[in-house]
């Protein structure tokens, strides 16, 4: 329990390190004492409260958002490579954008919540294509089958973005931009728009902890503990679903987030998704900061995207991870 606690307060004190770090460092120096001195500069304040403060807050949530629905993905599947990028969720969930923003979709009921409304369709859609393929191509639901089964369907939907791109006119340089993934100028709009689904699907989850909990001693003993398997699994694939929608709707496709931090949380801290879940989102948020804050001083003034730097951390885990897998499989 004593271990639980100190990386409570250590993933809090990286939190808040990583905020202060995407606030304060870029190519102007904003001091956090902006935050509360009235009698800063101006353009200091510009800086902070519109444009620094919005993309801290963002970031921080998309990478809650994937990394709490990656530890959802792979508790649930009782599969470490599951995350919603190698699942084909992301790519679901960027085709719902991409066809809101290349039909110019506008739904006077939704409102500004259109994009990631259909974002999460998209989402959702696809990891039951990707599920009941996998099912039907092996029943026992393999680790190979699962993730092949996201790897096609991937390729498959970016084939749908490729030709969408192909055919448009001038909505081409917004959706490649957003395809890149990224946080930069998106703004308060943004964050206002993208909170209430990331709350919504975290709530989710984190009421589902004691039945994921149970489920990963199997779906048959779930049942003897009194877990109502069915719909435990239908609200933590709807939850994974909105925030990995909700998240890709606002930043574009940013790989390997929900991959590498909750497998490393697990390793750090236990599998019991009581803790597994709260540390994944806080963990999450802080990588995505440091990424973002690294993807735009790297090679200032010029920004990379966002989805470069969580790729060259995530790639070489993503190995690690399924070469040990190979390895404590043939021994």
């Amino acid at each position: 329990m004593r271990k639980i606690v100190v990386g409570y307060i250590v993933a809090i004190f990286i939190l808040l390190l990583s905020i202060w770090l995407g606030i304060s460092v870029g190519s102007v120096k904003v001091p956090l004492s902006t935050l509360w001195d009235t009698e800063a500069d101006e353009m200091a304040t510009n800086i902070l409260w519109n444009i620094r403060m919005p993309r801290v807050l963002l970031a921080g949530l998309v990478g809650a958002a994937l990394a709490i629905a990656g530890a959802a993905f792979q508790g649930l599947l009782k599969n470490p490579l599951a995350d919603p990028y190698t699942l084909g969720v992301s790519s679901g969930a960027s085709v719902g954008a991409v066809m809101t923003l290349f039909f110019n979709i506008s739904a006077p009921i939704l409102g500004i919540f259109t994009l990631p409304t259909f974002s999460m369709v998209g989402a959702m859609l696809s990891l039951f294509a990707v599920i009941g393929f996998a099912k039907l191509v092996d029943r026992t639901m393999k680790m190979e089958t699962l993730i092949l089964t996201g790897i096609i369907m991937s390729s498959f939907l970016s084939a749908v973005i490729s030709l969408m791109i192909a055919l448009t006119g001038e909505e081409l340089r917004q959706i490649i931009s957003w395809l890149m993934g990224s946080v930069s100028m998106r703004g308060w709009p943004y964050v206002k728009m993208v909170w209430p689904f990331i709350l919504i699907g975290a709530l989710m989850l984190w009421f589902n902890r004691r039945e994921l909990n149970a489920m990963l001693f199997g779906e048959e003993r779930a049942k003897y503990l009194g877990v109502n398997v069915k719909r435990s699994k239908l609200m933590l694939l709807l939850g994974g679903s909105m925030l990995t929608g909700s998240a890709v709707a606002v930043s574009g496709t940013i790989g390997f987030i929900g991959l590498v931090v909750p497998h490393m949380t697990r390793l750090l801290f236990g599998a019991d998704h009581r803790h597994l879940l709260p540390l994944s989102f806080i963990n999450g948020a802080s990588l995505l900061i440091v990424c973002d804050l690294v993807a735009r001083i790297i090679i200032a003034p010029t920004e990379l995207p966002i989805g470069v730097i969580t790729s060259f951390i995530g790639a070489p885990v993503f190995a690690y991870i399924f070469f040990r897998q190979r390895r404590t499989k043939g021994a």
